[in-house]
C-alpha cells in the first residue's frame, strides 16, 4: 500500500486526525508559515516529517517546509539509513555536518542534556538562516507524559513538554510539535506495517552505557507498570497538568513572579475560589 494512503487510510484516527487534533487546537501552524521540518533519522521525525510533506500538499493550509538533518556526528552506517529512508518515503532532506557529539562525549555531567542543548541552538540558527519562521520537531505524546513524570520526580517540579514555544536567543522563530497528541506505540506499528527500520538514538554516549540506563528510560519502565493496572494512566497524567486548580498549590511561579497559598488564604478564598463569608 501506498505510504500516504497507509497513513491516511490504516492509521487516519491514530496519527492522521491526532496530528490535525493537535495542529488546530494549539494553533501550530499558520497560512504563510515557512516551517523547518527537523530530522534526526529517528521513527518519530520521519514519520512527522512525512505528515507536514503531505498537509503541505493537500491540506488546508499554505504553508512550505525546508526538511533538514542535523547531523552531530553519526556513523557512515546511519547517515546511509537516513538517506535511504527519506528517499522511500519521498522526502527531500539537506544534511547538515556539525561536532555536537564530540563536545557531548568530553562532558561529565548530563551529556544528554548538553546534545539536546547544543542541538536545540544549532536549529534554531539554521531556521534563522533558512528563513524559517518555525522549527518543527518529532516528540509525541509518551514524550510529553515522561517529561511531566521526570520534572516531578528527578526535577522538584510541576512542567510539561509545552506544543510550541518562543526561541529565548532568536526572535520571530517558534518551536512546534505536531505530534503531540501521537502515541508512540502507533508510530511503532506504522514503522513497521511499513517494513521502514529507523536509526534509534545512535549517540556514542548511549552505545557506551546501553538505552533505558537514562532517567527517561527508568519512567518508561515505570508507566509500563503503571499500565497493567491502569491503562489509562497516561491520559490521566495528561490531563492533571490540564486541569491545575492554582489554589490547591502550596506555591507556584509565572516567569520570577512567586505566589503562595498564603495569599488566597489570607484573602478569605477557598480552594474553590469563593470567598469566606465574615
Amino acid at each position: 500500500m501506498d505510504i500516504e494512503i497507509n497513513i491516511i487510510k490504516q492509521y487516519g484516527k491514530t496519527i492522521w486526525s491526532k496530528l490535525h487534533e493537535a495542529i488546530k487546537e494549539y494553533e501550530l501552524i499558520q497560512n504563510g508559515d515557512k516551517i523547518c521540518v527537523c530530522i534526526s533519522g529517528g521513527k518519530d521525525s520521519m514519520l512527522m516529517a512525512k505528515c507536514l510533506q503531505m498537509l503541505e500538499k493537500h491540506g488546508t493550509y499554505s504553508f512550505t517546509c525546508k526538511f533538514i538533518v542535523m547531523d552531530p556526528g553519526y556513523s557512515e552506517e546511519n547517515l546511509i539509513k537516513i538517506k535511504q529512508n527519506a528517499k522511500k518515503l519521498g522526502i527531500p532532506v539537506e544534511v547538515y555536518s556539525t561536532r555536537i557529539f564530540e563536545s557531548t562525549e568530553k562532558a561529565e555531567k548530563n551529556p544528554c542534556f548538553l546534545c539536546a542543548r547544543l542541538r536545540r541552538g544549532w536549529l534554531y540558527k539554521k531556521a534563522q538562516e533558512l528563513g524559517c519562521n518555525k522549527i518543527a520537531l518529532g516528540h509525541h505524546f509518551d514524550d510529553v507524559i515522561e517529561t511531566i513524570l521526570m520534572g516531578m520526580l528527578y526535577g522538584s517540579q510541576v512542567q510539561t513538554m509545552m506544543p510550541k514555544l518562543h526561541s529565548e536567543n532568536y526572535e520571530g522563530v517558534h518551536l512546534i510539535r505536531p505530534l503531540y497528541l501521537v502515541r508512540e506505540s502507533d508510530i511503532i506499528n506504522w514503522a513497521s506495517e511499513n517494513g521502514i527500520e529507523f536509526i534509534r538514538c545512535a549517540c556514542r554516549v548511549t552505545e557506551k552505557k546501553g538505552e533505558g540506563t537514562s532517567k527517561r528510560g527508568e519512567v518508561k519502565r515505570l508507566l509500563a507498570e503503571m499500565r497493567k493496572n491502569n491503562p489509562a494512566v497516561d491520559m490521566n497524567i495528561f490531563r492533571s497538568v490540564e486541569n491545575v486548580n492554582l489554589q490547591t498549590l502550596i506555591s507556584y511561579h509565572k516567569g520570577d513572579e512567586y505566589h503562595s497559598f498564603l495569599e488566597s488564604f489570607n484573602e478569605g478564598l477557598t480552594l474553590k475560589g469563593t470567598r469566606i463569608k465574615q
